[in-house]
């Protein structure tokens, strides 16, 4: 029994890899949403508004106005199952996440001809999915509802008119609640149990960037987003008549999760007066995530058994780490308007062996469309709209413990974003 509740603690970090927002892993892209329209490409090297404290600090050299820039995207997300078995039956609607929204605002002040001060709010990771009852991976995976919100205030330095850089610590908040099913009796389905883990915690990274002006018509960027190192702290609660007198109690948990450090790289390329290009490549190092090891304190005998130390687990993730590569163009059709696309690709960072439904994620293809317009010097209104197609996923999930589950997931997403950038 002690494995059936132990190992669904592993799901508050796991579950966060389950998101279907346009970036692969557990990342979430949609900080900016003049960015969006051309599908990331160049955002660490356009710096065209006040979203670029994100794309890269550096870019706020480039704006010479003070800018606040608010906005949101709408995700909405669809996966079809097929060939989907448990153990123990059940279904396999794979209607499991909701419409979700991730919010962005920033705010950039030039100082003087060298400085720039601005601060971001956005979200760099998150998910929320809840499967159907009686999904026949529930004991896998239930339902998870997990996000990461960041503040970064942040610097500016152009040393010229060709080079400047930024630097921005980032105060980063996780929250995590996430509900399991587990086996507490020989007959499946009768006096079944649920396991409700919580946790939270808040740490510190940082953001850098630097931005070359190569020429007239050629600008380069790059930009570190660092790791961050969580270490949640929460409860765990066990619900069920199959727990007897441990119905309803709750027990200390903690794990460590380290988000990963990323790299991106990009090129603008301005064409003419009426078209400029984008080029952008992004280095996740997900292979951070090996495993994860979770620890329960005051885990009752009779509910830990003899399986192995009371209150932790190891599990193994063997996540691997990925490129994303994207191209993209805008065309300025008067003073008013611009009109953007773009196209994507993101590796998947997990494996054959080790992906559960938590994790159904594939390598992915993404196509953006998007539009400025400036109704005058002072206001942007930016929309930008992107449709997502992931590679089948496999699931081969088994546990002596849980049963087995397999299934064949297709994912795919529609994005819609609207921002208002205002200039003073």
């Amino acid at each position: 029994m002690k494995k059936a509740i132990l190992k669904t603690t592993l799901s508050i970090a796991v579950s966060v890899a389950c998101s279907q927002a346009f970036s692969a892993g557990f990342a979430i892209n949609e900080q900016s949403i003049s960015g969006m329209g051309t599908g990331f490409a160049g955002r660490s090297s356009s710096a065209d508004d006040a979203t670029t404290v994100y794309g890269n600090p550096a870019g706020m050299s480039r704006l010479k106005r003070q800018e606040v820039s608010v906005g949101a995207a709408v995700i909405d997300a669809k996966t079809d199952i097929h060939n989907g078995r448990g153990t123990f039956g059940g279904s396999n609607d794979g209607d499991m996440v909701p419409l979700v929204a991730v919010p962005m605002g920033y705010y950039v002040k030039p100082v003087d001809e060298h400085w720039a001060f601005g601060v971001g709010f956005y979200a760099p990771f998150g998910l929320v999915t809840n499967y159907e009852n009686g999904f026949a991976g529930r004991y896998f995976a239930d339902k998870s509802h997990v996000e990461v919100m960041t503040f970064q205030p942040t610097v500016s330095y152009a040393f010229n008119d060709k080079v400047s850089i930024g630097f921005g610590p980032t105060f980063n908040r996780i929250e995590g609640t996430l509900t399991s099913e587990t086996l507490t009796a020989a007959t499946p389905g009768r006096n079944d149990g649920k396991v409700k883990i919580t946790g939270d915690d808040t740490a510190v990274g940082f953001n850098a960037g630097i931005l070359v002006q190569a020429t007239d018509t050629t600008r380069l960027g790059l930009t570190y987003h660092s790791k961050i190192d969580f270490k949640l702290d929460g409860k765990t609660k066990i619900e069920g008549v199959g727990f007897g007198p441990f119905n309803g109690q709750k027990y200390d948990a903690n794990l460590d999760l380290d988000t990963p450090e990323s790299v991106d790289m990009s090129v603008t390329q301005k064409i003419d007066d009426k078209w400029t290009v984008y080029a952008g490549s992004t280095w996740t190092r997900w292979s951070r995530l090996k495993d994860i090891t979770v620890n329960n304190s005051g885990v009752p005998v009779q509910l830990g058994g003899s399986a192995g130390p009371i209150g932790t687990i190891k599990e193994d993730q063997n996540w691997h780490d990925t490129w994303a590569h994207a191209i993209g163009a805008s065309y300025q059709l008067n003073k008013q308007w611009v009109l953007r696309t773009g196209l994507s690709v993101d590796q998947a960072p997990t494996n054959n062996v080790n992906r559960s439904p938590r994790i159904p994620t594939g390598d992915r293809k993404a196509i953006s469309f998007g539009a400025g317009w400036s109704p005058t010097d002072d206001l942007t209104i930016d929309v930008a709209y992107s449709y997502l197609r992931e590679d089948e996923a496999k699931i081969r999930d088994s546990s002596a413990t849980k049963g087995s589950y397999s299934a064949d997931f297709k994912n795919s997403a529609h994005g819609f974003g609207t921002s208002v950038t205002y200039r003073f």
